[in-house]
This record gives structure tokens, sequence and C-alpha cells, in this order.
């Protein structure tokens, strides 16, 4: 199996931060088309609401999954699910509960409370799981629920996964998992680029966008998240 190229086009950031980061649907489309173009098989993007903030409700989540889906037939496209956005558990999984014909899937930090729930749930909805791992708690969390997934992401996150180096904290949470799943492993800020370079070496999935960096591995500007995927394919 050739290993997954994932595009994460925005995360929580917002314009100040980069202006070409896509906050509406039409711009999350069209940052869809530009990293497809690159050569991700996937996207993963965080809607938003009129307000401009990541939100949970239908009607901000299917105007930008309608809007990719038109623009990039065929793209996998995932969503976020994380607890900031909503951070009472039981009002989060009312909303993920009013989701119709959503995403192909969507991802479940496995560190939050009741991460099984969210996951079932939307299991239920007919939308595929990728298990968010930031610590090897979190995985062995994950592997006492059993339960099926499209994909496990690593996730080497400064603050929250242990350790000071990133490569370090993602080989401690792939100590922890079998084999057998698909892994997309990487880190965020400064972070991100030492481990996607490591995991390239070592023929993991990958992923690259403005949610983990907003520059190349050099520090150099870019404009897109084409271009971020270009990098992260070694073609640019």
């Amino acid at each position: 199996m050739k290993p997954t190229l994932k595009s994460c086009l925005n995360g929580a950031r917002s314009r100040a931060e980069h202006p070409a980061v896509p906050v509406t649907p039409a711009e999350i489309a069209l940052a869809a088309d530009g990293a497809a173009e690159a050569g991700a098989v996937a996207v993963h993007f965080h809607p938003r609401g009129a307000d401009e903030r990541e939100s949970l409700r239908w009607s901000d989540v299917r105007p930008a999954v309608e809007a990719v889906r038109a623009r990039c037939p065929g793209l996998a496209l995932g969503v976020a699910t994380r607890e900031e956005i909503e951070p009472d558990l039981e009002t989060r999984l009312a909303l993920l509960g009013e989701w119709e014909a959503g995403p192909d899937f969507a991802s479940v930090n496995w560190h939050e409370e009741g991460a099984e729930r969210v996951a079932e749930l939307l299991i239920e909805r007919g939308i595929g799981i990728e298990a968010g791992l930031f610590t090897p708690d979190a995985a062995r969390k994950f592997l006492a629920w059993r339960g099926p997934v499209v994909r496990v992401l690593v996730e080497a996150l400064p603050g929250i996964s242990p350790g000071q180096d990133g490569v370090a904290a993602a080989k401690a949470t792939l100590a922890v998992l079998p084999a057998g799943f698909e892994l997309v492993v990487h880190g965020e800020a400064e972070w991100a680029w030492p481990v996607l370079e490591w995991a390239r070496s070592r023929g993991y999935g990958l992923r690259a966008g403005f949610e983990d960096m907003l520059t190349g591995p050099n520090g150099a500007g870019v404009t897109d998240n084409g271009q971020l995927v270009a990098l992260m394919r070694g073609s640019a």
C-alpha cells in the first residue's frame, strides 16, 4: 500500500496568521483542489461558521463538505471533532448527531474525554474514524476500544505530546501500536518538518498544510497548501 498523503487545510488558524488560510466553503474547496493537484489523496479541514470560528453545526459543516465534493469529486475528505470546538461533551454529541450525509471521515482525538462515544456516534452516522493519538496513553486507550478506523494519526504536538523532541514523541506513541493500521505520522509547529522528514524516510503516511505549518522546511514563506503538499512530497 502506498503511504497516504494528506493535506490539513486550515485547522484553527485565521487569515491573520497567513492570508491564504481557507475559511469559507469556497476557499476550502479551492485549497482542497490545489492540494489534490499537488498530490494529496485526502484532505482534512475545520469548517467555520459565519463568524469564521470553527463549528460542528451541520449548517456550517455541510456547505464546506459539499463545496469540496463538487470541486474535487473522488477526493477523500475529513473534518475535525476536537473538544476545543465545543468543550461540553453532551453538546458536542448532540451536534454530531445532526450530521447527515457528512464527510468520509472525521478525526477523533483519543486523549479527549468521551472519545469512544464520539467515534461510535460518527460510525452510526456512516462516517469513518481517524484516530488521533497524541500520546502513548492515548494509544493504549484507543487499543482498548477496538473499534474500526480508516487510519491512525500519530500526532506529535509541542506541549501535549511528551518530551522535547517531536520525532521521539512520535516514536513513543508508535511503540505502543501493533502492526496492521494505516498510519499517518505528523507534527505541528516547530515539530512539523522534523517529524515529516523522519516519517517520510520511514515510509509512513504524511500530512502537511496550514494547520501544521506556515512555512517550508527551511523557514521560507509559502503561498498556499498546494505548495506545502509539494514540499511534503519533496517535489518543490
